[in-house]
């Protein structure tokens, strides 16, 4: 506008007050630009408070501290950068090499006792794999990942083969452990592919049904098992329901109770869960 005005022919004065005008507009616009700048602060700030997972006052909770230390890494680290645990689940856990991701809110539920995902039971899966390994015991039990097992993962034909590919690694009598999530709930199945049995495990009271899903998932996975060794096998395989399994007191602990029976089992070097009647 400066620049119109002095090419305008117009008088000193005329201009001079142009320059004023300007000088002003020129305040003004600062002054919002300012104001801009502090509301989008605010709205930033606003936004990373959305983004801050409360945990709770994690000193006074009855955990191991290594759990407390991790929760706080998780607030002053992860929260704020924006970051994830990335790490790899070694083959000879799942039978194949995979990397996974651990984030904040993963961490946050287990400290809480909040429901869980397959990503946290497959991260302690590959814990009880190292019991396992210092107990040498890894060719007894073997572990089914349930990422790719549970409901949305695929079809059911698909999953089939992927635990038919894992028992095929098997040297008969291994176990293999199967957390199973049907999209509303978990639940814990052993497969013993020779004995063409599979035993349930159910933390919810009263529940002795297995999913259907499962139950058809893991029926065709032994048949392609029996077609692997060339055996003719059972008409039927045979399911068991393991009684006197503890019960979970409200609608959000099945997948810690999955990860507890998985735990018990394996702390028993005879794998004698079967015999004993009682859980």
């Amino acid at each position: 506008m400066s620049d119109k005005a002095s090419c305008s022919g117009g008088d000193g004065k005329h201009q001079e007050e142009e320059k004023k005008d300007t000088a002003k507009n020129g305040k003004h616009q600062e002054d919002e630009e300012k104001e801009e700048e502090k509301k989008d602060e605010e709205k930033e700030e606003e936004k990373h408070d959305d983004n801050v997972i409360e945990v709770g006052d994690y000193s006074n909770m009855e955990a191991p501290s290594s759990l407390k230390t991790l929760c706080r890494y998780v607030e002053t680290t992860l929260v704020r950068e924006d970051k994830t645990l990335q790490f790899t689940i070694d083959k000879e856990v799942f039978g194949r090499e995979r990397d996974t991701f651990l984030l904040p809110e993963d961490i946050t539920q287990l400290a809480g006792m909040e429901e869980i995902g397959a990503t946290v039971v497959a991260v302690y899966m590959r814990y009880l794999h190292d019991v396992l390994k210092q107990a040498n015991m890894c060719s007894m039990v073997g572990f089914i990942d349930p990422a790719t097992v549970s409901a949305n993962s695929g079809t059911i034909a698909d999953r089939s083969r992927l635990v038919a590919a894992r028992l095929q690694k098997t040297n008969g009598e291994q176990i293999f452990m199967m957390p199973y999530n049907s999209g509303r709930h978990w639940i814990l199945l052993i497969v013993r592919a020779k004995r063409e049995t599979v035993y349930f495990l159910d933390s919810l009271p009263g529940n002795r049904v297995v999913d259907e899903e499962a139950k058809n998932i893991v029926n065709s996975a032994i048949k392609i098992y029996n077609s692997h060794i060339a055996r003719a096998g059972r008409k039927a395989v045979i399911w068991k329901t393991l009684s006197g399994t503890p019960k979970q007191p409200s609608s959000v602990e099945y997948g810690y109770y999955v990860m507890r029976f998985m735990r018990d089992i394996i702390m028993d070097p005879s794998l004698a869960f079967e015999k004993k009647g009682n859980y």
